[in-house]
């Protein structure tokens, strides 16, 4: 779709609020329609906690830790960096009154919430609530980049809506860094460097995209540029900070510091910014203002029934004259000066500290070579006034493109680095992605201009080449090529021998054997082999299919290979839950599928779930979900399903007929 700047702007910004919208009904939906104990079942609760202050941890975060009594928290979404909801009993937890905080750490008997300001006296009590919710700035910063994008130069908004082509220059040969960059990495390099405006590097999976960013990265920093990398996840934007730390370049990762892993922890600015004397400062003038805080436990808080229309001039003549008026009693009076006194002195601490905090970080941020944001940080008010030379946005297919022109427009150039082939980004409403919202920056910049502006690797370094072969004519053309160092490695590597008196039959054996691509049709399974939905539920299960990858975990965890080494992923949630309960091993991996997209492990166990008699596949059309499913193996890709039903798509159905040819199909009896 080509728009005019006008159009464009309008366009996304309904666009986001339908999916704000989207979110935050779900969110309330499900509050209002769940009970508190309902909520806490599906992982998205914790009831009946108690809060202990922590005092104030990184970035002057007020920190509060909550606990059950004597018992363990249940299993839960809820994760560090979320942001939750803090309710009393006889509250509904979408109150005004109750507070909002990020989850900065969690342990199997605890969760701690970091609040920005001190939370009120209630979350000391017990039987209180924890919600998931949802994180509403996020929008508002993609909403604030379409309305920066309206007062962009003409040419610049010419060129990202399309209407003129993106210039280059010339670079010369380049001393390559990494010298394991392959040529097809190399060139995207060099291509991405001559860019005066934007270019795309394609990387299908395991092609090492990342590592192809990061030298571009160092290039153009140690050619005396400023550099911004982002990604949409924070995930992402840690695999970036790690791997530009390793080369020694001057990095600061952004953030609230329980999104950072904690290896990392001593790149964020927070941690940085520890040492700095302003920050310092800035800390005891705050711990002096909490102090004058609690005394103002015994004054008066000058509420309407008591100021009566006075201003705090007029309480604090009458105070100092022992007078009083509107029948206000004098000790009210005082009380109030006093309260009214207590105030501006904390108030004046904490703005001195604000100022002092600022400057430490100005300086922190003004020597980083590169600073390392997820997209709506970017937009941050931390980052508001900076400008960078060059912006590299890793997973740049999984950004909606509101949140992509968060970093876009933080720079005059900028390169992506992400597979359109791969799943788009996550959007909610229906409407906002039928009408181009899942579709990203990426992939409408790789329509208008084509490989002009994309280099596409094509060696990876994940997937024996029988594994890769089929993602590799379906999806790439067949251009996918593996490297020499993975093209032979099978299993057989890492499995233990066989023990006596232990010869597993049927397709417990048929996994054994050395095909690295194997599919396990469940046609002739029987009825618990059907997919079906609980009721109350809106998620699709398979107990035979759960059951037969249960078998086949503990084969291969007899067999010697470690957990860590092991993933099952499904596309349905209420599959990985059900798995989940029947494979309770440490270490294991139990996912969606998109969930599991950038990960891979040695082993890959697929449950495609969807059998039944109309040949209904649902959101198994979306191919994109199949190839992510299918290109995270290392050694041993395990597919199961129901050939007939999924014969409905024929993708599925090549994909079966590739596994007969090869000898790696086998039908459960």
């Amino acid at each position: 779709m080509r728009w005019d700047d006008n159009e464009y702007v309008r366009y996304f910004s309904e666009l986001v609020e339908l999916e704000r919208e989207e979110q935050m009904r779900l969110h309330e939906e499900e509050m209002r329609r769940l009970s508190g104990r309902e909520r806490e079942e599906k992982g998205r609760a914790f009831l009946k906690l108690k809060g202990k202050s922590q005092g104030l941890g990184l970035g002057g975060k007020y920190l509060v830790k909550f606990k059950k009594v004597a018992e363990a928290l249940p299993d839960s979404e809820i994760e560090v960096g979320d942001l939750v909801l803090v309710s009393k009993p006889g509250t509904a937890p979408w109150d005004d009154d109750n507070p909002m905080g990020t989850v900065a750490e969690k342990s199997l008997y605890t969760i701690t919430v970091a609040f920005d300001d001190t939370p009120p006296g209630f979350v000391f009590r017990k039987d209180l609530r924890i919600d998931l919710f949802v994180n509403d700035i996020t929008f508002q910063r993609m909403l604030e980049a379409l309305k920066k994008f309206k007062r962009l130069p003409s040419w610049r908004k010419d060129k990202l809506l399309g209407k003129t082509a993106p210039e280059f220059g010339k670079i010369d040969e380049l001393d390559f860094i990494n010298p394991a960059l392959n040529k097809r990495q190399q060139d995207a390099v060099l291509r991405s460097m001559a860019a005066r405006d934007f270019f795309l590097i394609h990387g299908p999976p395991g092609t090492g995209k990342t590592i192809t960013c990061i030298e571009l990265i160092a290039q153009l920093v140690h050619r005396g540029h400023r550099g911004l990398a982002a990604a949409d996840s924070n995930v992402a934007v840690d695999n970036l900070v790690e791997r530009l730390d390793k080369i020694g370049l001057k990095v600061v990762r952004i953030g609230h510091p329980a999104r950072v892993i904690p290896a990392l922890r001593c790149r964020s600015l927070d941690y940085l910014v520890q040492d700095e004397a302003e920050y310092i400062a800035a800390q005891n003038l705050r711990e002096r203002a909490y102090r004058l805080k609690e005394g103002m436990d015994g004054s008066t808080r000058p509420e309407m029934r008591w100021r009566r229309g006075l201003s705090d001039e007029a309480i604090a003549e009458l105070a100092t004259a022992g007078k009083t008026t509107r029948g206000i009693p004098q000790k009210k009076i005082e009380g109030m000066k006093r309260w009214i006194g207590l105030k501006q002195k904390i108030d004046k601490l904490f703005g001195e500290a604000r100022q002092l905090e600022e400057r430490a970080v100005r300086r922190i941020i003004d020597n980083a070579e590169v600073i390392c944001a997820t997209n709506s940080t970017v937009g941050s008010e931390i980052l508001k006034t900076k400008k960078f030379d060059f912006a590299v946005i890793d997973e740049a297919t999984q950004s909606t493109e509101p949140s992509s022109l968060i970093s876009v427009l933080k720079t005059k150039r900028f390169i992506m680095a992400g597979d359109h082939k791969q799943l788009p980004p996550t959007v909610l409403n229906k409407e906002a992605a039928r009408c181009g919202l899942s579709t990203s920056l990426f992939e409408r910049l790789l329509e208008i201009h084509g490989n002009k502006i994309r280099v596409m690797l094509e060696v990876q370094y994940r997937m024996s080449e029988e594994i890769a072969e089929f993602p590799s004519n379906e999806f790439y053309d067949g251009k996918l090529k593996a490297g020499e160092n993975v093209k032979r490695q099978t299993l057989d590597d890492l499995l233990q021998p066989m023990p006596k008196n232990d010869e597993q039959e049927g397709v417990l054996d048929f996994v054994l054997q050395e095909y690295p691509f194997v599919f396990i049709d469940t046609v002739d399974g029987g009825v618990e082999f059907k997919d079906k939905t609980r009721k109350g539920a809106t998620s699709k299960e398979n107990e035979g299919e759960a059951q037969l990858v249960t078998d086949i975990v503990e084969l291969l965890l007899n067999r010697g290979i470690k957990p860590e080494d092991i993933a099952v992923i499904s596309p349905y949630d209420a599959q990985v839950g059900l798995i989940r309960k029947m494979l309770r091993v440490d270490d294991l991996e139990i996912k969606t599928v998109d969930g599991f997209q950038g990960r891979e492990k040695e082993v890959v166990i697929v449950s495609f779930v969807r059998s039944n008699n109309y040949g209904e596949i649902g959101f198994l059309k979306d191919l994109r979900r199949l190839n992510v499913s299918i290109t995270r193996a290392k050694r041993k890709l395990v597919l199961i399903g129901d050939s007939k039903t999924l014969a409905t798509e024929g993708c599925y159905e090549r994909l079966v007929a590739v596994a007969k040819a090869r000898g790696g199909y086998e039908r459960v009896v």
